[in-house]
């Protein structure tokens, strides 16, 4: 059976910089029994992430892990808000949220996803900021790009290919981090990408 993580050196590129490119392999499923989340590996195969919901349908609450159970960020669906929006804060706190992020709704740019906001401290999204970060193309196609402010490529989401050529199925990614990226933030956005357009959420 074809392993499911990476576990090859080649898969962990190093820039000239002294922080890595990170690969990370995301599974669409929890380690946990009767569970719905996210598991997620690192290039030797060492569990990074997990997100495990224990009901499943559209959450309105969801708290990104570290491989022992300590939250990193929540992440809630904003009440009342024109369009689809998020708010992520940090660990398990309710106030003063990291920063918005909204799904982009325009038929004349059908390539745009979402939009990442910063936010004001204590006064959560303010829709007047510049986007900080910008994602674009396919979520269900498992082909996405994060731009920052200077449409640089921050991370990547792109299919996993199995040894051979094959290709795993949609519930099994790459996602791709840049050293200059925060890679905690980079897997919010994932969830929020699949609570915004995946057919099946959770």
């Amino acid at each position: 059976m074809t392993k499911v993580y990476p576990n090859t050196a080649s898969e962990f590129l190093k820039p000239v910089s002294d922080r890595h490119v990170e690969i990370l392999t995301v599974w669409k499923k929890s380690l946990l029994f009767n569970c719905d989340g996210f598991t997620v590996f690192d290039a030797k195969g060492n569990l990074v992430f997990r997100v495990d919901n224990y009901v499943a349908g559209n959450k309105a609450e969801i708290l990104l892990m570290d491989a022992v159970g300590k939250p990193l960020l929540t992440i809630r669906k904003k009440k009342l808000s024109l369009g689809e929006q998020w708010l992520v804060f940090e660990g398990e706190t309710a106030v003063n949220p990291l920063f918005s992020v909204k799904k982009h709704v325009n038929f004349l740019n059908s390539k745009s996803l979402a939009h990442v906001i910063p936010c004001n401290s204590g006064a959560g999204a303010n829709s007047n900021k510049q986007a900080m970060y910008n994602i674009e193309g396919s979520y269900s196609q498992r082909c996405c790009v994060i731009y920052d402010q200077k449409w640089r490529q921050v991370a990547e989401i792109k299919r996993k290919e199995a040894v051979g050529g094959a290709r795993f199925g949609s519930d099994i990614f790459r996602l791709v981090v840049q050293p200059e990226f925060d890679t905690p933030v980079a897997m919010s956005l994932v969830i929020l990408l699949d609570q915004m357009f995946s057919s099946s959420l959770f």
